[in-house]
């Protein structure tokens, strides 16, 4: 099924659905917006129809097994979860000591 967008007022475009619900986003709005083959969109729900945006991607960060250590060595807060974090740290095989941390009496 071919694709057929049409300039209306204004800056909206319009575009005809395919047969597995792809659209062709016309090329004006895609180089507008930095879309390309791959890019992550959103398709959110409104009252009036369909809003289709470019995703925020964030990325996210994995943690290493020293950065865990000094997250639960920082984060304790009494000295009995401070006993417990360091117990943690020493499952994950790290010195509690070699991590930069505060240290809890």
């Amino acid at each position: 099924m071919g694709i057929q967008a049409n300039k209306q007022k204004g800056n909206m475009e319009s575009a005809k659905v395919g047969k597995r619900g792809a659209i062709i986003v016309p090329a004006r709005l895609r180089k507008r917006f930095g879309i390309e083959e791959g890019t992550i969109i959103t398709a959110e729900e409104r009252e009036d129809g369909i809003l289709i945006r470019p995703a925020v991607v964030v990325p996210v960060e994995r943690y290493t097994p020293e950065r865990k250590a000094e997250f639960l060595l920082a984060t304790a807060t009494s000295a009995a979860d401070y006993r417990r974090a360091r117990k943690e740290v020493r499952k994950l095989g790290i010195d509690p000591d070699s991590i930069p941390h505060p240290r809890r009496a």
